[in-house]
């Protein structure tokens, strides 16, 4: 794994504090990698239906 170091809003950091406290997740770490893993899924979802959109040809 790669370290990157990234600003966050203070507040959007104690709502990821919350869900570290409540269980949600183990720690601040593995949330933003799970926030970063449903964005690259629904991205490729996306990306898939756009290339599966057809088009109407021009007559």
């Amino acid at each position: 794994m790669e370290r990157v170091t990234l600003r966050i809003p203070k507040q959007q950091i104690e709502e990821v504090e919350r869900m570290v406290e409540t269980g949600e997740f183990p720690n601040r770490s593995e949330a933003i990698r799970s926030a970063v893993r449903e964005m690259l899924n629904e991205q490729q979802v996306e990306n898939r239906e756009s290339s599966t959109k057809r088009g109407w040809a021009k007559v």
